[in-house]
């Protein structure tokens, strides 16, 4: 094999990563407990620095001392920053006054859950998924349904047909919307969402509908809201996003939840003060930075995620044609089937063959079982180390535990 000669446009503060820095990370993604050279690819965490004018924005508190309790009693500011992102990006009108805080969407989850159903009723959630918002269902006495996606030679589809009986035979009381989806990568069409917005009102499902992903979407493609739908998708759904994933901010805790059901809104004001903790003054002094100032770098991350997700793309096509996979929508992440593939554990065998390691499996769900999860936000050159360490594990090589990563030749990536 040899290596590929495409030339690929580089970009400084994406592709200039330092590898000592990085293993420096104290952060789950670096800091996970694996033998000294295997290059993390695995949790939804990008490896590139935070914007400038977010990091300028946190500097700025600190150097003040304004870190004492802060003054949330009217709701932060991000109630009215997120009805703003949403009318200008979405076209999508929000009151900010339906607008609340968590510190992350699995919180948010389990909020709902616990306002909106009882032990034993049943949740309807796409597969494959989050692996937390599965084990949470699970974990809260909530009974799974599983809407699996259909793996087609045209990409992932949803199977409305099936849908409708597993709704008819299952009769949940709630539907997890996952859009864009993670891992697949997909975005929902409007004709698709119209169709799960006229299913959730035949069923009277309270939807929760994750949109965490919604500004890391590749062209063509665009993101619909799932409450801009119709009125009836307004009034049913709780939408909950956050600038933590298109900005790699998911160690500030901080998150937003748009309550289209009034009812469950007025619950949840009516719980002790606090229950669920509060965001925390630098969660919303960086999620404003991001979402007010942050539109240049953002720019330029699409664009090098873009060029990551096609050299994936061509490198996996080539290098294992047996393996399976399409090229995401949106996300950082790809969802590869290797199934054909004659490895019983490939998650295992890319960790010690290849140095790499990689999420997937059963955690994901039922359907998930001989998949990997790649996480493509990394620089170039640590991307094609990551290649090149699972297409050598999977064509039966090895990777030298003793070679220093950054002298690894990637010459399997052809």
């Amino acid at each position: 094999m040899t290596t590929s000669t495409t030339p690929h446009p580089r970009y400084p503060g994406f592709d200039d990563l330092d590898l000592g820095a990085l293993s420096r990370r104290t952060g789950v993604k670096w800091a996970r407990a694996v033998e000294a050279g295997v290059l993390p690819s695995w949790v939804a965490d990008m490896d590139f620095p935070v914007a400038p004018e977010i990091r300028d924005a946190l500097k700025d508190v600190i150097d003040r001392g304004d870190l004492g309790y802060p003054n949330w009693l009217g709701g932060t500011p991000l109630r009215a920053e997120f009805a703003r992102r949403m009318s200008d990006r979405y076209g999508w009108q929000v009151d900010p006054a339906d607008v609340r805080e968590q510190t992350d969407l699995i919180q948010a989850l389990q909020l709902i859950l616990r306002l909106g159903t009882r032990p034993g009723d049943a949740v309807v959630i796409q597969t494959p998924n989050y692996p937390p918002f599965l084990a949470t269902i699970e974990t809260m006495g909530r009974r799974t349904v599983e809407f699996p996606f259909l793996d087609t030679e045209n990409g992932w589809v949803l199977d409305f047909d099936e849908f409708e009986r597993t709704l008819a035979q299952n009769r949940p009381k709630v539907l997890v919307l996952v859009n864009p989806h993670n891992p697949t990568g997909r975005v929902h069409t409007r004709g698709e969402l119209e169709r799960i917005a006229e299913l959730a009102e035949r069923y009277g499902l309270l939807v929760i509908s994750d949109e965490i992903h919604a500004e890391l979407i590749y062209e063509p493609h665009r993101h619909i809201p799932f409450a801009s739908i119709s009125d009836d998708a307004a009034s049913r759904t709780v939408t909950v996003t956050s600038a933590g994933k298109a900005f790699n901010l998911a160690g500030l805790r901080c998150a937003v939840l748009h309550y289209g059901p009034t009812d469950l809104l007025a619950v949840r004001d009516n719980e002790p003060p606090d229950l669920y903790g509060a965001v925390s003054v630098l969660g919303v002094v960086g999620s404003l930075a991001a979402w007010q100032h942050g539109q240049a770098w953002q720019d330029s991350l699409i664009r090098v995620l873009d060029r990551n997700r096609a050299r994936v793309h061509d490198v996996l096509t080539r290098a294992l044609p047996e393996a399976r996979h399409h090229l995401p929508e949106a996300t950082y992440l790809s969802w590869v089937n290797v199934s054909a593939l004659p490895v019983d554990d490939p998650i295992d065998r890319i960790r010690r063959a290849g140095r790499v390691l990689v999420d997937g499996g059963t955690p994901f769900g039922k359907t998930g079982g001989r998949f990997i999860r790649i996480n493509f936000a990394t620089s170039e050159a640590l991307l094609d180390r990551v290649l090149s360490g699972i297409t050598v594990a999977l064509t039966g090589g090895h990777t030298d535990p003793a070679a220093p990563l950054t002298e690894l030749d990637p010459c399997t990536l052809t």
